[in-house]
């Protein structure tokens, strides 16, 4: 009897690994990759339940520098939380719930980026649950980008090249 007992709990265990052995087809997109670093927090989806601390971070006065952390990255939210951004010198890339997106890969998109150099692209992704900072309806400098937040919207222009973004859930217009 004892033997029977063993083998079904052993047949248990290798039915329960025979299902970690799935893979699934696509490709990853990181925003703001390739230049080494990722962030290092856990994926979550904007509206998504998190377990991030409060309260959320008190942002910068009017005009104030927006601090980069030791990857070289900011990370904001706008004050209706209905965006997240993560910047970087070369790059801003941001996620939103998008009234009419795109299609990607079959998927509406739901995040978009642009270089300081102009390129740009509508993209599937997750900037996870990074330490965001809300900002208001203010005008803010991070990276080499100045930010101008507004009920509109929020505007992201290269301080050296002019080339940019605006951006609201209702689309984005990329210059």
């Amino acid at each position: 009897m004892r033997a029977g007992v063993v083998a079904a709990w052993l047949l248990a265990v290798v039915a329960s690994a025979a299902g970690c052995a799935n893979t699934v087809d696509g490709a990853a997109i990181c925003i703001g990759c390739g230049n080494g670093t990722e962030p290092e927090f856990p994926n979550a989806r904007p509206g998504a339940p998190t377990t991030m601390p409060t309260p959320v971070p008190v942002p910068p006065s009017t005009g104030e520098t927006l601090s980069p952390n030791s990857a070289g990255y900011v990370y904001i939210e706008t004050k209706s939380g209905k965006t997240r951004c993560q910047i970087s010198a070369d790059n801003v890339g941001c996620e939103s719930d998008f009234t009419d997106p795109p299609t990607v890969d079959g998927e509406p998109a739901n995040g978009v980026e642009v270089s300081a150099g102009g390129s740009n692209r509508w993209v599937l992704g997750n900037l996870g649950a990074m330490p965001t900072i809300t900002i208001g309806y203010a005008t803010y400098s991070a990276v080499g980008w100045t930010i101008e937040a507004n009920s509109s919207g929020t505007r992201f222009t290269n301080d050296q090249t002019g080339h940019g973004m605006f951006i609201s859930t209702e689309g984005v217009e990329f210059f």
